[in-house]
């Protein structure tokens, strides 16, 4: 049954076997039969009604982006919680910090709570009585606390003596003169170093938190004002924070007592030459009566340790020194004692010449083989640092 078709503008018929069907009968007809016949969709119209589809849909989600976007700043903020006055200005603050060579964000120092922690060894009272230095060595080997030992071992007896003995300055032999010294004030340079590794693991761990505690708010204050921090930068107190190479802090003290035979060291259990204008001191013999200053004067030798740190660790001439400490940290280096000296020319009027001896002193004695040592436990909260 052959079929043809032709069309006209919106005229079509079919015919068949000479009977022409217009498309009304048609429709009617596959009506009938089951069939259903649509209108197809002009492509403009098609295209029209997509895209009033799709702006509809853009409009919802704008809309619900900026009715949703407060509720969760909010939230985020509600979870961080953290305080304005212990915020951290970011790790990568900190690096710009370090690269510069004046890195604490904090410049001002506050002086007035410096040495509070210091001066409560001057309440304490104490009861020790003042070895003598043949005592000592006595103490020393019933304790096996030998130096070639700790040398190859890297462990240091918990022994703390509260002053240096009167005979120190008749031990004829140098070299024993000098082994007694460094003896005495290696465990107490170790123990403030402790108690400044454990404080620092403190800090790390707070400034890995989103939130703090009342009780560790409380301690970041305190720390802040022991640093002299006014601002309460957390980087500037990260990097006041920190060790001194023993090797360093010894050398030190022997270049300022003379390997501990100096009238301040042991009239004043004074280690370092520490200068004050108001505070308890001793007046040096030379100085004129024009001067005011003294040097500080201590109850015990731990309490002139202590001082010594503190002061390198806030006053303003060892910037440099803290900076370049800081700056092998972030390298993850040991912190070199050698290179940490040329920072010290502005500890004595001497300038260069002080730090060529300091160096000469570390050299001579092989004082780096102590920089390793560690404190025997004495308590189980110093067993973690061993």
């Amino acid at each position: 049954m052959p079929l043809s078709t032709r069309g006209k503008r919106g005229y079509c018929c079919i015919i068949m076997k000479n009977k022409t069907f217009s498309i009304y009968k048609i429709r009617k007809f596959l009506k009938q039969k089951g069939f259903t016949i649509s209108k197809k969709i002009n492509e403009s119209e098609e295209y029209n009604i997509g895209t009033i589809s799709r702006t509809f849909l853009s409009s919802l989600i704008i809309i619900a982006f900026f009715s949703v976007t407060p509720l969760l700043v909010d939230l985020t903020k509600e979870g961080m919680n953290i305080s304005k006055d212990y915020e951290n200005n970011s790790v990568s603050d900190l690096k710009k910090l370090l690269k510069k060579k004046d890195i604490e964000k904090d410049k001002a120092v506050n002086h007035k709570f410096l040495f509070e922690d210091i001066l409560i060894f001057d309440e304490k009272p104490t009861d020790s009585v003042r070895l003598s230095a043949t005592t000592i060595e006595e103490l020393f080997k019933s304790t096996n606390y030998d130096l070639q030992d700790v040398r190859k071992n890297k462990l240091v007896k918990p022994i703390s003596l509260t002053s240096l003995p009167n005979e120190i300055k008749k031990i004829e032999s140098t070299q024993k003169r000098k082994n007694l010294f460094i003896q005495i004030i290696l465990p107490l340079i170790i123990k403030e170093n402790n108690n400044i590794k454990v404080d620092r693991k403190k800090l790390f761990s707070i400034l890995n938190k989103s939130k703090n505690t009342k009780v560790e708010k409380a301690w970041l204050n305190s720390k802040f004002k022991q640093y002299g921090v006014v601002n309460k930068d957390l980087p500037t107190l990260k990097i006041r924070m920190d060790e001194v190479p023993v090797s360093m802090a010894i050398a030190q003290a022997a270049k300022e007592t003379g390997w501990g035979t100096s009238r301040f060291a042991r009239e004043g259990n004074a280690l370092f030459g520490q200068w004050t204008w108001s505070g308890e001191g001793i007046k040096p013999s030379g100085a004129d009566n024009e001067s005011t200053h003294k040097v500080m004067k201590f109850k015990i030798l731990q309490a002139s340790v202590r001082a010594y740190q503190r002061n390198l660790n806030t006053h303003s001439s060892y910037k440099e020194f803290r900076s370049a400490r800081a700056e092998l940290r972030d390298e993850g280096k040991k912190l070199d004692s050698l290179g940490l000296s040329e920072y010290l020319d502005k500890y004595a009027e001497t300038g260069k010449e002080y730090v060529r001896v300091l160096q000469q002193i570390i050299k001579q004695n092989n004082l780096i083989d102590f920089d390793e040592a560690k404190l025997m436990p004495s308590s189980i909260n110093l067993e973690s640092l061993i």
